[in-house]
């Protein structure tokens, strides 16, 4: 066994706990899912993992050993619990930014468990400097941008969406969140009809009226409402 004081031991441990609570304090101030309490605990147990990785099996595994091996399925294996924290509401995800957290100070516990302090903390430092001022940049950006509700209905068919978000795209809107109703038949036109609703970011000075125009032009799309707008209506040929 190599040799390791028990005060360098407590080091390594403390700091991995103080450096993955500070990143937890952030995500709980958020009231994410894995916040304070998870993070100390995924920091502290990758230290360990890798103290007893190279301290406990430094001499055992002998020279041609792997001593980062067991240090590797950390790695992996946290990839479990961020999982945990995603959580899809419609079409959007939420918790990914959590759940890249935790594998990030996952890797800070193994960097603190080997004794690379300055690697461990400066990490920490870029981490949180990510969290809270980038979040305010995107803040700021947000302001140029509105959210506006959009409503369509259409022939149910492959790849409806994927055109619908081409259009978008086009038109320099972005799709916050979508939400499909079942397939059903609706008498009116005559045909299987699915309905969709869609939360979409805009520019300032954006033009609806062209947007619903262009989407209207989409093969099977039969009605679109745009939030503060008419209804744009596009019958179907009578067959």
């Amino acid at each position: 066994m190599a040799d390791l004081s028990n005060g360098e031991l407590l080091l390594r441990l403390i700091l991995a706990g103080i450096l993955g609570g500070a990143v937890g304090f952030e995500r709980e101030r958020h009231n994410r899912p894995a916040g304070l309490r998870t993070h100390i605990l995924v920091c502290l147990g990758s230290a360990l993992v890798m103290i007893v990785s190279v301290v406990g099996f430094g001499g055992a595994l002998g020279p041609r050993g792997d001593q980062a091996r067991i240090a590797a399925q950390v790695v992996s294996g946290i990839g479990f619990l961020g999982a945990g924290t995603i959580m899809r509401q419609g079409s959007s995800v939420r918790g990914l930014t959590t759940a890249a957290s935790l594998w990030v100070v996952a890797a800070v516990g193994l960097a603190t468990g080997i004794g690379l302090y300055l690697a461990a903390v400066s990490t920490t430092v870029l981490i949180l400097i990510s969290l809270f001022s980038l979040t305010k940049i995107e803040e700021r950006m947000a302001k140029d941008r509105s959210r506006k509700s959009l409503w369509l209905r259409a022939v149910d068919q492959p790849g409806l969406l994927g055109r619908v978000g081409t259009v978008l795209g086009d038109h320099n809107a972005g799709i916050t969140s979508v939400n499909l109703s079942e397939s059903n038949f609706m008498e009116a036109y005559n045909t299987q009809t699915v309905a969709i609703e869609m939360l979409v970011s805009v520019p300032v000075g954006f033009s609806s009226r062209r947007l619903m125009e262009h989407l209207l032009r989409i093969p099977g799309m039969l009605e679109v409402s745009w939030e503060g707008e008419d209804t744009g209506v596009c019958e179907l040929p009578q067959t």
